[in-house]
C-alpha cells in the first residue's frame, strides 16, 4: 500500500467512525420512538395491533404476567387484553430510558383501577400506582426479546392481596 494511500485511510478513519456513531444514534433514537409507542398505543391506548408492527414474530416474553406465551405479537396480546380488562383505565408513564442500538431500558409507572378480574382475584376497585423496569432487545428495528420487574409486593399491597 502506499504511503499515500495509507494517510488517506487513516484520515478517513475519524469520519467513519462518526458516521458509525451517528447511525448507531439514530437507531437508538428508532428504538426508544418504538418503546413509547409500545406504551402509549399498546398498553395505554389497547391497539394491540400495533404488536404486529413492534415485535418480531419469534418475540420472547422472558418474564410473562400469565404461564408462558406462544413466541410472537399472538402470545401478547391476550396479556395486554387482560390486564387492560382488569384495569380498564390502564395507563403507562415512562419516567426514564435508556436506548442504545440493540437495546431500550425504560423505567415506567402502571396506573389503573383494579375492575375486572385479575386472574383468580375479583376485583377489588382500587387504585394501584407502581414502578417496573422493562429491557427490550431489538433486531432489525423490532422488539426480540422482553424482560420486566415490577414491584410486585407494593402491587399486591395496593390490591389489598397482602397486609400494608
Amino acid at each position: 500500500m502506499s504511503r499515500l494511500m495509507m494517510v488517506a485511510v487513516f484520515a478517513m478513519m475519524p469520519m467513519l467512525a462518526m458516521a458509525a456513531d451517528s447511525d448507531g444514534r439514530a437507531q437508538a433514537e428508532r428504538n426508544e420512538a418504538a418503546v413509547r409507542e409500545y406504551f402509549d398505543r399498546v398498553w395505554s391506548r389497547g391497539e394491540v395491533d400495533r404488536l404486529d408492527h413492534l415485535l418480531a414474530p419469534g418475540y420472547v416474553n422472558h418474564t410473562p404476567s400469565f404461564g408462558q406465551p406462544v413466541p410472537g405479537p399472538e402470545g401478547l396480546k391476550p396479556i395486554v387484553i387482560a390486564l387492560r380488562q382488569a384495569f380498564p383505565d390502564l395507563h403507562y408513564e415512562i419516567e426514564d430510558v435508556i436506548a442504545t442500538p440493540d437495546h431500550v431500558v425504560a423505567r415506567v409507572r402502571m396506573k389503573g383501577t383494579h375492575l375486572g378480574a385479575l386472574g383468580d382475584l375479583p376485583p377489588t376497585g382500587r387504585a394501584v400506582d407502581v414502578l417496573q423496569i422493562n429491557i427490550e432487545r431489538f433486531e432489525n428495528g423490532h422488539v426480540v426479546e422482553h424482560w420486566r420487574v415490577t414491584d410486585e409486593l407494593e402491587f399486591q399491597k395496593q390490591l389489598g392481596v397482602v397486609p400494608r
